[in-house]
């Protein structure tokens, strides 16, 4: 099964929605960006919950809401009221590596503090009435941290959990730690999903080979550097180069129509269509200097109309 990872300001509705409709099929469901309970205060975390209102998302991958925040009481009520319009499961996010995240002990910053992890399970476990799932890395500092909260998690009555296998400190730079996941693998009680650096088919093969229990693997980058790459894990990509281009090339075209269609500002349209261009032109066989002239444009009209122009040269 294959899951599409949560990216804020990336894997929202909106590209839900493209990607669903370009790629039927190709992802199982989709973790959703996280709903923030900055301060606790309930009504950050409701400025996007539009993203994973059912209605909204009829027409999009399946969606798990993901909560952000150590809150208990604010969490048992966000995640119940998600419930009451048919969510049912949500998904703690203890894997976030931001710095402005955690330094308040929220996303991985949580996790050198597992007494921290027994109390707010402890307080909203009882009360919740969706299952709950995990997203976390293997520590913030030390990627030994996570042995101080197996013994917790396997303590609740948790849907699964996915590891991330660096540290909060790393970010996304250095090597996923694959000796350290493996040590965990039979120690931890609940469906384990693998999520990290899957960026080609023979990374998810090498991961397949190694981790034969795993059946459950989250991608994120990966699906921005190459939007096929979930069709050819699961062999149902078109066969030739040429149809994989077109259909790079129609997805990349779908995903700028609707940010084109977004009811937001030309400034911060630009801003999104670079910052997904900046990952998408992986896929994409235009040199170094192409890709880079898109992001010296000023507007977000030549923004579009070079990238326009990229796609119609490589469509010819």
């Amino acid at each position: 099964m294959l899951i599409l990872a949560p990216m804020q300001g990336l894997t929202e509705l909106m590209f839900r929605k493209v990607y669903h409709k370009c790629f039927p099929g190709a992802l199982d469901y989709s973790i959703s960006p996280f709903l923030s309970l900055t301060h606790g205060n309930l009504s950050d975390a409701w400025k996007k919950i539009d993203d994973v209102l059912p209605l909204s998302n009829q027409d999009s991958l399946p969606v798990i809401p993901q909560i952000l925040g150590k809150e208990p009481l604010e969490f048992t009520d966000l995640a119940n009221r998600l419930y009451d319009v048919g969510y049912t499961e949500v998904n703690w996010n203890i894997g976030c590596p931001m710095r402005r995240v955690t330094a308040k002990h929220r996303g991985c910053g949580i996790l050198p503090y597992p007494d921290e992890i027994r109390y707010i399970l402890e307080q909203v476990m009882p009360h919740l009435h969706p299952r709950l799932s995990i997203k976390m890395r293997l520590g913030l500092n030390s990627p030994q941290e996570i042995f101080s909260i197996i013994p917790i998690l396997n303590d609740f009555p948790l849907a699964n959990v996915t590891i991330h296998p660096r540290t909060g400190r790393q970010q996304y730079d250095g090597q996923v730690d694959l000796n350290t996941f493996e040590q965990v693998l039979p120690l931890l009680h609940h469906p384990i999903i693998y999520n990290g650096d899957i960026c080609t088919i023979s990374d998810y093969r090498r991961l397949q080979h190694r981790f034969p229990q795993i059946n459950h693997f989250m991608i994120g980058r990966g699906i921005l550097y190459d939007p096929l790459l979930p069709l050819r894990i699961k062999g149902s990509e078109c066969s030739t180069p040429d149809n994989h281009l077109r259909q790079t090339i129609h997805f990349i075209q779908s995903l700028l129509d609707a940010i084109g269609e977004g009811n937001i500002r030309d400034e911060s349209k630009m801003r999104k269509t670079k910052e997904y261009w900046c990952l998408l032109r992986r896929s994409l066989p235009i040199t170094q200097q192409q890709a880079t002239t898109v992001l010296h444009a000023q507007y977000y009209s030549s923004t579009l109309s070079q990238i326009n122009n990229l796609l119609q040269n490589l469509a010819s």
